[in-house]
């Protein structure tokens, strides 16, 4: 089989920053190929290559490169194709120009599919064909590589992967057809058709693929569509029919190919592999020029050298000697590194899979929750399904945190900048933590100090964090006494207002000897096996957080009168910010659009929650199960947005994404997910996606991101 299947498409070139002369050149060039002068194309191409090489302008090199290659294709000289093909490609990696880089990856596939029949590493260039074709959105070059896809694999006889592509092209050729794969897409299809046995179908579309090559200037797709149409007429016993239609492919193929024209376009590129060659042989001549002035302007060059000789020999022999005394303890140092890096590994692997198998419950914890207060009225007053909602938000902030304590001593976690009250925040801190109280008969005692403004600006979650810890922390070592939390202003700098937080119990205490020890990690002391459960991090990442809010925290202890934790926090005060950020946060629910949300989710509770939050905006709601429930609802519905889960069965969040961009369909889809940010950002962007959010999350969030996408959507 010949390629490529589209000339005009496989080398078409992209837009540099042009010299007006060398383009002039490029496109002279271009010309000669598509009309099948080669010997013209390829004196074209030498001299526009010689040119852009002298200004080193690295995106016309390419285009000179990727022409030159096509010329070689079409010469059958497939190894001179590569080479130059690479070529092209190495200059154009030097450039931000993505649709050559593109256009490369396509010519590159269609080489080792075809003539190669290095079928994987075809595939693999087209595929990065493909995803500089989505990069740049020219859905349109995507459909040509679709179609080069589809050839490849009925070449080699995988007729039903091959058809799926086909079936791509089919439905988007309305839209990207442009006449020059009209001939190749008739043709296809009649190869599918008679695969399957369609005799009748087949027989129209090889006969349509002929009627549009004799239409075209460009008649090499027409000899391909005359040699297909005599293998299917053979197959039908038409014997004399297909004859006839070898011949004309035959035909074609010797005015395509004139002897004279190879033979004189070959002499133009070995002159042109000579340019290439004597580039290289100035480039070495020139450093060798370099090289010789250097040593004849200073001979202290050698003395040096020999000076340093002198020195290296006296240091390898104390390096020989180093060595063989360390020797021994290298297979030691190997053996635990590897530990080291297997440990690492397990770590990471652990966190990513218990974070998200924490998330995704707590999900319809705070998500229920949510749906009481809202629903029922009646308890919405209530203290302890207040408290649980407290609970569960602090639960997940806490997961997180412990799950990422490693980020955290990396200093990779950012505060963030809330409006709160200092007296509402600590007083849902005490409700939240009565049970415990109750349980050690203890009492908690709050004194806040009225200076301290009515509104805050800081990291409201990472304080509750911190005095969540402290004071529970208090509570279980304490029985029949009190827990006092005392804040007082310290003092007032500017807007900053530096208050000092002491959390004191009259419990066991900690003994000194202990002291130092108490805030690493998994560390628990002055407890039996019976008594005071947890995990030994609390401490550890009260130290932490308090480092990242730029403070430390004081211990004062003694065995068996109590304890006391002391530190201070500098917090905003600014009623304009306050409003800023407040307003920022609310978000526009009166719009009288209702939007139509496709939820793509395979977990029941997780349904149920999103769902109802959806809704409740007024918002009409879809729900299905897994992505091929996805494909097909699109086939016959449309959705303003989609809510997309990523860990499915069947097919996940990514490759669900990945097919409906395939089928053209450009609806925001908004990865909702219990991963990790980090961990699936560059492959959410690289399938598609628009934007994530992490669940559990604010239904005020979720609505804020719907309402922009769809809002850019629409005004484009």
């Amino acid at each position: 089989m010949v390629l490529n299947c589209f000339a005009n498409s496989a080398i078409a070139q992209s837009h540099c920053n042009l010299d007006p002369k060398i383009d002039k050149t490029v496109k002279e060039a271009l010309l000669n190929f598509r009309e099948a002068n080669f010997e013209k194309s390829l004196i074209y191409s030498r001299a526009a290559l010689n040119a852009a090489t002298a200004i080193k302008d690295y995106c016309l090199i390419a285009r000179s490169y990727n022409i030159i290659a096509a010329n070689y294709n079409e010469l059958t000289e497939f190894d001179k194709a590569i080479f130059f093909y690479k070529k092209g490609l190495y200059y154009a990696n030097k450039t931000n120009n993505d649709s050559i880089k593109c256009l490369l990856y396509n010519n590159l596939g269609n080489m080792y599919c075809f003539e190669k029949k290095q079928f994987d590493e075809g595939i693999r260039n087209y595929k990065k064909a493909v995803a500089f074709a989505l990069k740049i959105n020219d859905l349109k070059e995507v459909y040509f590589t679709n179609i080069n896809i589809a050839w490849a694999y009925f070449d080699i006889g995988n007729f039903n992967q091959g058809h799926l592509f086909l079936k791509y092209v089919n439905s988007t050729k309305l839209k990207y057809n442009d006449g020059s794969t009209e001939v190749i897409v008739d043709m296809l299809n009649g190869i599918y058709s008679s695969h399957i046995k369609d005799d009748k179908a087949a027989n129209a579309y090889f006969l349509s693929a002929i009627e549009a090559g004799k239409k075209c200037q460009e008649k090499s797709d027409l000899a391909h569509a005359y040699l297909e149409y005599s293998h299917f007429l053979n197959k039908i016993n038409k014997h004399k029919e297909a004859y006839g239609a070898l011949v004309n492919h035959y035909n074609l193929s010797d005015n395509l190919y004139d002897v004279k024209k190879l033979k004189r376009a070959s002499q133009a590129g070995l002159s042109l592999e000579l340019d290439e060659y004597k580039r290289q042989i100035d480039k070495v001549e020139g450093e060798k020029v370099e090289q010789s002035q250097s040593l004849r302007k200073s001979k202290i060059i050698v003395i040096l050298f020999i000076l340093i000789s002198l020195i290296l020999l006296i240091l390898i022999v104390t390096l020989v000697k180093n060595i063989r005394y360390k020797k021994k303890h290298n297979l030691e140092l190997l053996k635990a590194k590897e530990i080291a890096e297997e440990a690492s590994l397990l770590k990471t692997q652990f966190i990513s899979t218990i974070s998200h198998e924490l998330r995704t419950p707590l999900y319809g914890v705070v998500g229920i929750t949510n749906m009481l207060l809202e629903e029922h009225k009646e308890i919405s007053r209530s203290q302890h399904l207040s408290s649980l909602k407290f609970s569960a938000r602090y639960l997940l902030s806490l997961v997180n945190d412990i799950l990422q304590i490693n980020k955290i001593e990396e200093n990779k976690i950012v505060l963030e900048n809330l409006t709160f009250n200092i007296s509402d925040e600590i007083t849902v801190i005490k409700n939240s933590l009565s049970f415990l109280s109750q349980k050690n008969n203890n009492s908690i005692s709050i004194d806040i100090d009225p200076h301290i403004p009515e509104y805050l600006i800081g990291d409201k979650l990472r304080l509750a964090q911190i005095l969540m810890n402290l004071v529970s922390n208090a509570l279980k070592f304490t029985k029949d006494g009190q827990v006092e939390i005392i804040i007082k202003l310290n003092k007032v700098e500017g807007k900053l207002h530096y208050l000092d937080f002491l959390i004191k119990d009259n419990g066991i205490g900690i003994a000194v000897v202990d002291q130092n020890k108490i805030f690493e990690k998994f560390v628990q002391v002055g407890r039996k096996d019976e008594d005071y459960q947890g995990t030994g991090l609390g401490l550890s990442i009260v130290k932490r957080l308090l480092g990242l809010f730029g403070s430390s925290i004081t211990l004062d202890s003694d065995l068996g009168k109590g304890t006391s934790f002391s530190f201070t926090i500098a917090f905003e005060h600014d009623l304009a910010k306050t409003k800023s950020i407040i307003d920022e946060i609310e978000v526009d629910l009166t719009s009288s659009e209702v939007y139509k949300i496709l939820v793509v989710e395979d977990n029941l509770i997780n349904q149920l929650v999103t769902k109802k939050i959806i809704e409740k905006n007024n918002y009409a709601c879809k729900v299905v199960d897994d992505g091929f429930a996805a494909l097909k609802i699109l086939e016959d519905e449309t959705f303003d947005l989609i809510l997309m889960d990523i860990n499915m069965p069947l097919m996940n969040g990514f490759e669900t994404t990945k097919r409906i961009r395939l089928q053209g369909i450009e609806t925001p889809i908004v990865a909702l997910t219990a991963f990790d940010k980090d961990e699936i950002t560059d492959e959410a962007i690289s399938s598609g996606m628009n934007d994530i959010i992490i669940k559990p999350f604010e239904p005020v969030k979720l609505f804020k991101i719907i309402n922009f996408l769809i809002n850019e959507k629409n005004a484009v």
